[in-house]
């Protein structure tokens, strides 16, 4: 990763699917890429999203949200054939969230223009995650818009059965930073036939199977561990009571790059990442209001 000058803010865009979070008695906006993006902006990170909305009041209403968020929406398509994304969410009696995802939606369907290409060129990180290329449209821009990129943040956020592991492969080979959590790390050391109940081992493995030396795995409750330049850093996490898990691995990734970026140190970068993922959990939706201030005190009162 190189270093940026201190005296310019850092540019990010996030690429993939921005949709509506349907719960029983309520609906959020929601989508990994665009939780991420939302997170980096409030981080003071100059964020782009590239996306798609169907033209319709659910596409309305996030473009709405959105810019009430200050977030950059010049790259997000308006597709006259295709419906904004809902996707359906049931929560168990822990917190933690399952999935029903409509498709075909609009964010299938990102079209590759000379704007999003100079929109990625321009900016310090690409972040994507593996639902986008569950459609051969997107899927085509994504790795167009690759090309480009200075810095590739893949998110692989795995959701039967929206994803093939060689797919899930390519793209960690292609990326610069991995992100992933614990049961998605072992389902891809299983896939390459790797056998380890360590999750170092596991991710060494991982490092030099994809050519990438910046890999972090979130952990739930237990934190996360990151290897970045050839060491390991960990953090066990922080207790919280669980209202729901949704966007707190979003927030804690947004939080861990934005960090990175600006070339904190990573052991610093890891505990600010794992308490933003632990405050998100204990509130609803994906995109809770968190000031800066608030995550040292959180850190401070947890130690």
């Amino acid at each position: 990763m190189k270093p940026l000058q201190k005296s310019l803010q850092a540019k990010a865009v996030c690429f993939g699917e921005v949709l509506w979070d349907v719960f029983p008695n309520h609906k959020k906006v929601g989508g990994a890429p665009l939780n991420v993006a939302l997170r980096l902006q409030s981080l003071g990170i100059n964020t782009h999203m590239i996306s798609s909305i169907g033209n319709d009041e659910n596409g309305s209403q996030l473009l709405e949200f959105i810019n009430e968020n200050k977030l950059n929406t010049d790259e997000i398509q308006i597709d006259g054939n295709y419906k904004t994304g809902i996707v359906n969410i049931s929560l168990n009696q822990n917190g933690s969230a399952s999935y029903k995802i409509d498709y075909p939606v609009a964010w299938d369907k990102i079209n590759l223009t000379n704007s999003n290409i100079e929109i990625v060129k321009s900016s310090d990180a690409l972040i994507f995650g593996s639902l986008a290329c569950r459609d051969n449209v997107t899927k085509n821009t994504l790795n167009n818009l690759l090309k480009y990129a200075k810095y590739k943040v893949f998110d692989v956020n795995l959701r039967p059965p929206h994803y093939k592991m060689d797919l899930i492969m390519n793209l960690m080979k292609k990326a610069d930073f991995i992100k992933c959590n614990d049961e998605e790390l072992d389902e891809i050391c299983n896939h390459l036939k790797f056998k380890s109940d360590n999750i170092e081992n596991q991710i060494l493995f991982l490092s030099k199977e994809t050519n990438t030396n910046h890999i972090c795995v979130t952990k739930g409750k237990n934190g996360a561990t990151l290897y970045f330049d050839d060491q390991f850093f960990n953090n066990k996490g922080y207790p919280v009571k669980v209202v729901d898990t949704v966007g707190a691995g979003d927030s804690f990734l947004a939080t861990l790059i934005s960090n990175l970026l600006y070339k904190k140190d990573p052991n610093n970068a890891l505990n600010f990442a794992c308490a933003i993922g632990a405050m998100v959990t204990n509130k609803k939706g994906a995109n809770p209001l968190i000031k800066q201030s608030d995550i040292q005190k959180f850190i401070d009162k947890s130690s």
